[in-house]
C-alpha cells in the first residue's frame, strides 16, 4: 500500500523547507518515504558545505540514503543509552532527537495516517522521541477526515486474530502483498502488515486505542498528537500548519 502521486515539485519544496528548520549540532530523525527522501538530500547538501548533525533512520531506505548524503549516523539505542552524553545532557544540548522530518500519507486535523512504506513502527519511536516532529507533504495528502486504510504491523502468528479484532471494531484487514516477490510484505523488524480500511475515521483517537490495545500488533499507523507543524509543499511555496 506504499503511497504514490502527488507533485513531485511540491514534496521537494515542503522537504527542503522543514530541512532548513536543522540547526548545527542538532540530532535529526530522518523519515520514509519520497518526500522525506528530499529533506534528507537537502540536508546532506547542508552537511556537505558544513553543517555538523547526526541523523536517526527510521527505516533501511533512510539509512542507505543518509549514508549517500553523507550525513553522520547514530543509533536510536545508542542515543538513549544511559552512558551516552546526549542521554545526559551536555552543554551541546539537553540531549535525545532535537527533531524528526518525515512524512504522511494522509493529514487531517493534525492527525496522521503513516505506513505507506511499512516503516511507520520505527518511524513512530523517532516521532515520539523527538523534542519536534515535522510533517512534509504534498497537497494530495491533506484531507478533512482520514480515511485511508490503517497500516498495522503484526506478529505474524496473530495475524487472523489481529484481523478479527479489526473486524469486530469496524474494518476491513488485508493482509499487504509484495510487488516484486511473491507473498506478503515483511517489515524491517520482520513482521506483516494488515492495511486496515475502515472508512472514515471520525475518531482516530477510539481506532488507535483499539488497535494499541490488541495483543499481536507492534505499532498501528495512526499518529495522533505528534505533528507540531506540518510543510504542505504547493505550486509555489510552502504553507506551515500548526499540528
Amino acid at each position: 500500500m506504499k503511497t504514490s502521486g502527488g507533485d513531485e515539485a511540491a514534496k521537494r519544496r515542503a522537504g527542503e523547507s522543514a530541512a532548513e528548520a536543522v540547526r548545527d549540532g542538532d540530532v535529526v530523525g530522518l523519515g520514509t518515504g519520497s518526500t522525506a527522501a528530499h529533506a534528507i538530500r537537502a540536508i546532506g547538501r547542508r552537511v556537505d558545505a558544513g553543517l555538523d548533525v547526526r541523523g536517526v533512520p527510521t527505516s533501511f531506505a533512510s539509512r542507505e540514503l543518509a549514508r549517500e548524503c553523507g550525513i553522520p549516523l547514530v543509533d536510536l539505542d545508542d542515543l538513549f543509552a544511559p552512558e551516552s552524553s546526549r542521554a545526559a545532557g551536555t552543554a551541546d544540548g539537553d540531549g535525545g532527537i532535537d527533531l524528526a522530518i518525515d512524512g504522511a500519507d494522509q493529514v487531517a486535523d493534525g492527525a496522521l495516517i503513516k505506513g505507506g512504506g511499512a516503516a511507520h513502527a520505527r518511524e513512530k519511536v523517532v516521532a515520539a522521541a523527538a523534542d519536534r516532529f515535522l510533517v512534509v507533504v504534498d497537497p494530495s495528502k491533506r484531507a478533512d477526515v482520514l480515511d485511508r486504510p490503517v497500516p498495522v504491523e503484526v506478529l505474524a502468528s496473530a495475524r487472523a486474530t489481529v484481523a478479527r479484532t479489526v473486524r469486530a471494531a469496524g474494518g476491513e484487514p488485508t493482509l499487504r502483498s509484495a510487488a516484486h516477490k511473491d507473498g506478503p510484505v515483511v517489515t524491517d523488524n520482520g513482521h506483516l502488515v494488515l492495511d486496515c480500511a475502515f472508512g472514515a475515521i471520525e475518531s482516530p483517537e477510539a481506532v488507535a486505542t483499539t488497535l494499541a490495545r490488541t495483543p499481536g500488533v507492534i505499532e498501528h499507523g495512526l499518529f495522533i498528537g505528534l505533528a507540531d507543524r506540518i510543510y504542505v509543499g504547493t505550486e509555489d511555496g510552502v504553507e506551515v500548519l500548526d499540528g
